[in-house]
């Protein structure tokens, strides 16, 4: 019992010592499950609001972006660290040219339905995070 205090007691104590910068954790916008997360459903957003053919699985997107916040907290972000970042003006931006440019590189001409029809429709067969989040009519 006494080597295991003692062994609890050097751990924490290696642990108090880190650097705060070792133990702080990064911004949610660099945390790459969310990131892509969010993206997969910003991007099946702008596909269902394009194409009149498509329409979203709400319920589904409603519970995957629910298990993407859960899997925030759990990484240890508070409610309003998650809030902020994603009611951030700023984040929004670097989030939706993203998908522009995820969109261009599949072929779709930002604006134009077709294309969008197109790869939603792809990635419905696909069976990707983006196609789970929608359905065709």
């Amino acid at each position: 019992m006494r080597i295991i205090k003692t062994l609890l007691l050097a751990c924490a104590t290696t642990v108090a010592s880190l650097p705060a910068a070792a133990t702080a954790k990064a911004p949610l916008g660099q945390v790459k499950e969310i990131n892509d997360g969010l993206l997969a459903v910003g991007i099946a957003d702008e596909i269902r609001k394009t194409c009149g053919d498509i329409d979203a699985r709400m319920i589904t997107a409603y519970a995957y972006l629910a298990k993407l916040k859960s899997r925030a907290r759990s990484l240890g972000y508070s409610e309003d660290e998650i809030e902020d970042y994603v009611t951030s003006k700023d984040e929004k931006k670097k989030m939706r040219a993203k998908g522009e440019a995820w969109l261009e590189a599949r072929g779709v001409t930002l604006g134009q339905e077709a294309g969008y029809c197109r790869v939603g429709r792809e990635e419905i067969s696909r069976g990707s995070q983006i196609g789970a989040l929608l359905r065709a009519r």
